[in-house]
């Protein structure tokens, strides 16, 4: 496919940039719209005469350019032949999305997120593809989810110690479909959670008028007593916890906690769902294996470990559960398509090597972060066992101060009490480790100046 001129120009937009060199502003441009769509790898870019001509520079800056970005790996010459576009091993292999690496306007940090591990997910895709060919033929409707995806599940919940059948395994479009499902199913007038807890889930349980009781967690755990009292409220209801490396405070729930949920949740006839989204990211040392939550629900997905866009979840529960969950009339519409299922199955299938190397690469990164803050009276913070973030208690200004002046300064947090069901945390601070190393020094100066007095 070939990129004509006029849709370069189009694409590339005011890609100039003051103190910068018009050849590298260029190269800049090409791969920032390479990123985000605006040019389709692997296409074929337009004569240099014409590119030239196109965006008003000289031949010779355009050539300049093309070597740039042929010497970072932007860009496949063959002689006699067109430049190709493609993106270099770098940006196919990094953790950080392209509006958390620190390459285009902004540092985005709002959302504690993956991309996707670029050749295994394409590799992937070619292998569904390949075999979607029964799929396809099918309604499109898939009930309770593909039994091979069903299966797989069902084998690495069993092989982690929970034995499980396929039968209680549930696919969903993620787990804020896997949670309104069940809010839908059980109709909970009260859900109990977490204060601090992620803010999709609050935002869904708002917009359906639940109530909502609180239990304090930090970085050192959950108070119990609170829970009780939460559980109370909530009795008959619905429980939403994040037990493993919690979000955002990256607490680790202890096995005795895990019990004395179970034993309120018996007593005051609550549903606990267990969201295990960040269980995979462990970034311990020797990790020892994660017991669960007695009789919990348990929904998970791949948005955070493989990739957001990979719109796939699942619940776990007893076989009574899922197949009401599966004749709810709104099963079908919060289902995953059948062509990503057959995606997440090819990728589920040998996820440890992904899981080996993201926990590497963030355990590297969190360490990195965590060294430059280190000693800053400032702030506060505890290094989570695993997760995407460190939870900053901020010493000396409010949140939602630092927010905005990080802003000025080129950096995107999220403030405390976007996360808190009462609007507390005002002076917390969610920070994920996700970008690279040279992108998370940029994050700690900027975070310096944004706390500085000035």
């Amino acid at each position: 496919m070939h990129i004509t001129d006029n849709q370069l120009a189009k694409a590339l937009g005011a890609w100039r940039k003051p103190d910068v060199a018009l050849a590298r502003a260029l190269a800049d441009a090409v791969g920032d719209a390479a990123l985000d769509g605006r040019l389709r790898v692997g296409s074929r870019l337009p004569a240099e005469r014409r590119t030239a001509a196109a965006l008003g520079v000289s031949r010779g800056t355009v050539i300049a350019a093309l070597g740039i970005l042929r010497d970072e790996g932007w860009v496949g010459t063959r002689r006699g032949s067109a430049s190709t576009l493609r993106l270099p091993p770098e940006a196919t292999t990094r953790i950080a999305t392209f509006s958390a690496s620190g390459e285009g306007a902004a540092i985005d940090l709002r959302r504690a997120v993956p991309a996707a591990p670029h050749t295994t997910y394409q590799q992937a895709l070619l292998r569904a593809t390949e075999r979607s060919g029964p799929i396809l033929a099918e309604s499109g409707e898939t009930g309770p989810g593909l039994p091979e995806l069903r299966s797989l599940i069902a084998d690495r919940y069993t092989a982690e110690g929970l034995a499980t059948r396929p039968e209680q395994v549930l696919i969903t479009s993620g787990t804020r479909s896997a949670l309104a499902l069940l809010s839908a199913h059980l109709l909970p007038r009260v859900v109990a959670v977490e204060i601090p807890t992620y803010f999709d889930p609050l935002a869904g349980f708002r917009a359906t008028g639940t109530r909502l009781a609180g239990c304090r967690v930090t970085t050192d755990g959950w108070d119990l007593d609170q829970l009780d009292d939460a559980f109370r409220i909530a009795a008959g209801g619905m429980a939403y916890l994040v037990p493993d490396f919690q979000n955002p405070t990256g607490a680790l729930m202890p096995v005795a906690a895990r019990r004395t949920v179970a034993r309120l949740a018996e007593r005051h006839r609550v549903t606990v769902v267990a969201d295990e989204t960040m269980r995979d990211l462990d970034l311990r040392d020797t990790p020892a294996p994660l017991q669960r939550i007695p009789r919990s629900v348990l929904i998970g997905s791949a948005a955070k470990t493989i990739w957001a866009g990979l719109r796939v979840g699942w619940i776990r529960g007893t076989a009574a559960l899922i197949g009401e969950l599966a004749r709810h009339p709104m099963c079908e519409p919060l289902s995953a398509a059948p062509t990503q299922q057959l995606v997440a199955t090819e990728l589920l299938r040998d996820l440890e090597p992904v899981l080996r190397d993201r926990r590497a690469a963030l355990r590297r990164q969190r360490d990195h972060l965590s060294g430059l803050l280190d000693g800053d009276d400032r702030w506060r913070f505890t290094v989570p066992q695993g997760g995407l973030a460190l939870w900053l208690h901020l010493t000396t200004m409010r949140a939602d101060l630092v927010v905005t002046r990080a802003r000025a300064y080129g950096l995107e947090l999220s403030p405390g009490p976007s996360f808190a069901a009462d609007a507390t945390h005002s002076h917390h601070l969610r920070l994920p480790y996700t970008p690279p190393i040279h992108t998370l020094d940029r994050v700690a100066t900027a975070l310096d100046q944004a706390c500085s007095d000035h």
